[in-house]
């Protein structure tokens, strides 16, 4: 698998601000990371379907679609990374304030029958979206669903923060139209995994701390090349930002 980003040619650790990154949650792009220094403590992402390496020795690193927290390193190699800097201590829920942030219910157009497509009475916020890449994998390959990469396509990399308060159920849902993956920013979290859309019905429960991603994108391929997701929705036991890394696969 192979990663291309949307600047190919910038110049080794070329930065930029993430267009929700504002007074709370400091977001920045990095690309063509070389020896790329970590100054202070980061939330590191890596949204590449490759290992990020460290300069530290032994050798570690950042897994694919993957996060940890580092502090005053460096890393050794990355076509894309995004940095996340918030301070935990700090109130975050005047997130919401900050330019471009609105309620989810505001965002989506009304159903054919005139209905709402998502409950007003959930305080789920949604910052501006961006993009953060272009990547090329094998969807099969990257959801372990293949040993051998063997169809690689390209994915748009869209991330965006997302903030509930503390006891919001966020949603259960089962559709998407991407793969995604989800990072804890600020706050304890879960998500969990149900098998109907019934809070009486949930089977997993991946509790979160800031730093942390969940594991692996919970879906899996269709033949018709759509993604099948369980019923899902994140929960917040606190207030709490976590960002989404969402992979558009892009028209051949």
């Amino acid at each position: 698998m192979t990663t291309t980003h949307r600047h190919e040619t910038a110049a080794p650790n070329t930065t930029t601000e993430l267009n929700f990154s504002g007074p709370h949650v400091q977001a920045t792009l990095v690309t063509n990371a070389r020896h790329y220094a970590v100054d202070g403590t980061a939330i590191v992402v890596n949204p590449q379907p490759r290992q990020v390496t460290l300069t530290e020795s032994p050798r570690t690193g950042i897994p694919p679609l993957s996060s940890t927290i580092l502090r005053d390193t460096r890393i050794q190699e990355a076509d894309t990374l995004i940095l996340l800097r918030t301070d935990l201590d700090a109130p975050i829920s005047a997130i919401t304030a900050e330019p471009g942030w609105q309620l989810l219910a505001d965002l989506l157009p009304p159903t054919p029958a005139g209905t709402a497509p998502f409950p007003r009475d959930t305080p789920l916020h949604k910052s501006p979206q961006d993009h953060a890449a272009t990547v090329r994998f094998d969807p099969a390959h990257l959801l372990k669903e293949t040993e051998q990469p063997t169809r690689p396509q390209e994915f748009q990399v869209k991330v965006n923060l997302w903030y509930a308060p503390a006891g919001t159920d966020c949603h259960i849902h089962n559709s998407h139209d991407f793969i995604e993956v989800h990072t804890q920013v600020h706050g304890l979290g879960r998500m969990q995994k149900f098998t109907a859309q019934d809070h009486t019905r949930l089977y997993e429960d991946l509790r979160m701390a800031p730093g942390y991603t969940t594991p692996d994108p919970f879906c899996a391929t269709r033949p018709d090349g759509s993604y099948h997701y369980p019923w899902h929705q994140y929960y917040a036991d606190t207030d709490c930002v976590w960002l989404a890394v969402e992979y558009h696969r892009l028209a051949p």
